[in-house]
């Protein structure tokens, strides 16, 4: 088959591609050539008669896509409502998302909804990212190649207490005659430990065996604790790394590619700011609850950081295993000091199949935002 399968830059535009173009969305569930926009509305045929999923219920699992192979996902469009009512107010962290590849049995992604798209504590934000961006308002876009062999299944579980009234996606991709022998299979695991163990790192990512590479980290934190919180290295163990990595960084703002934390002064105050780049980005910062609003208290809530890291291109390979961590350590005036904060995280990584079955996903309480 020809190299330029994967190929989707602008380097190389010009080539002729040898796939067969599919999507699949509530209007075409099946990807069916020539089946697209046949439902009717009332203003007739092929006039927007079923342009989403309505009423998904509560603890009801349903089919976003399924399709045969060989063949590869090139991108994912999803929105969805954040809120069903002023209690009900968590609807990215209770949709869960899951992805399967060739057949098996556990999923190779796993991950509430919003934290997949770099929306952690849910909550919506702009991402601007080579892979991943959310537009307005709430326009979830995914370009990750997820390539399959045999068959590709994309599912959501609704564990929000209410029913998803409107929930609008479309899954884009090509089908191929064969894929190369090289490919590795696309995974993510979202993890979350609501107060990490003091001198103890946060684990991101673990248990990972077989070949592959290491594309990029979310990590969503809530600051428990004063003071500057970004001293933390991130450690990659690689290939029967025992006590110390092969790979650790200066820093947790240096991970995401910024120095000196990533704060300027406004008339003697210090102001956060975010910021979105190709590979690099801390969108999303808040001390205050957005989405509901109280007349007997105020909005205040525990600081949220949300920041991304893509590795694509600098992947991180491994052989035979890999491990992720991050330290929780903070300095003030009296110097460094080991913290404990709540980190949640997201892992993004291909490998060789098959490969280990993920931790049970937290509960949905567990996954709410503080």
């Amino acid at each position: 088959m020809g190299d330029n399968v994967f190929t989707a830059g602008m380097s190389d535009i010009f080539r002729l591609r040898n796939g067969r173009s599919r999507a699949i969305n509530a209007e075409n569930p099946t990807g069916e050539k020539g089946k697209g926009g046949m439902a009717a509305s009332h203003l007739g045929p092929s006039r927007k008669g079923s342009p989403c999923l309505r009423n998904i219920m509560p603890n009801e699992t349903v089919v976003l896509a399924e399709m045969d192979g060989p063949g590869i996902i090139q991108h994912i469009w999803i929105t969805v409502n954040n809120k069903t009512s002023d209690a009900d107010c968590y609807v990215l962290r209770d949709l869960v998302l899951r992805m399967y590849w060739d057949d098996e049995e556990v999923p190779s992604v796993e991950s509430p909804l919003g934290d997949f798209f770099c929306c952690g504590f849910a909550r919506e934000c702009l991402v601007s990212s080579m892979p991943i961006s959310v537009i307005p308002n709430r326009g979830f876009n995914s370009y990750f190649q997820m390539p399959f062999r045999k068959k590709a299944k994309i599912t959501l579980e609704n564990q929000h207490d209410n029913p998803i009234p409107d929930f609008f996606y479309q899954v884009d991709y090509c089908l191929y005659d064969e894929l190369p022998e090289d490919t590795a299979y696309f995974h993510a695991q979202w993890r979350r430990q609501r107060i990490t163990e003091l001198a103890n790192d946060y684990v991101i990512l673990d248990n990972v065996k077989g070949k592959g590479h290491y594309v990029g980290t979310y990590l969503a934190l809530t600051t428990l604790e004063r003071y500057w919180w970004g001293e933390g290295e991130v450690k990659f163990y690689i290939d029967g790394d025992d006590e110390y990595p092969t790979i650790c960084g200066t820093g947790t703002e240096d991970y995401f590619g910024g120095s000196w934390s990533f704060a300027h002064q406004v008339n003697g105050k210090t102001v956060e700011q975010t910021y979105n780049s190709p590979f690099l980005g801390y969108p999303y910062y808040s001390a205050h609850d957005e989405l509901v609003h109280n007349p007997y208290h105020n909005d205040d809530c525990p600081p949220m950081r949300g920041f991304y890291r893509w590795h694509m291109m600098d992947p991180i390979c491994f052989e035979e295993n890999l491990k992720v961590t991050i330290q929780q350590i903070g300095v003030c005036y009296k110097g460094l000091f080991e913290r404990q904060d709540d980190v949640a995280s997201v892992a993004y990584w291909y490998q060789s199949e098959p490969h280990q079955a993920f931790s049970p996903l937290m509960d949905k309480k567990g996954r709410w935002p503080r």
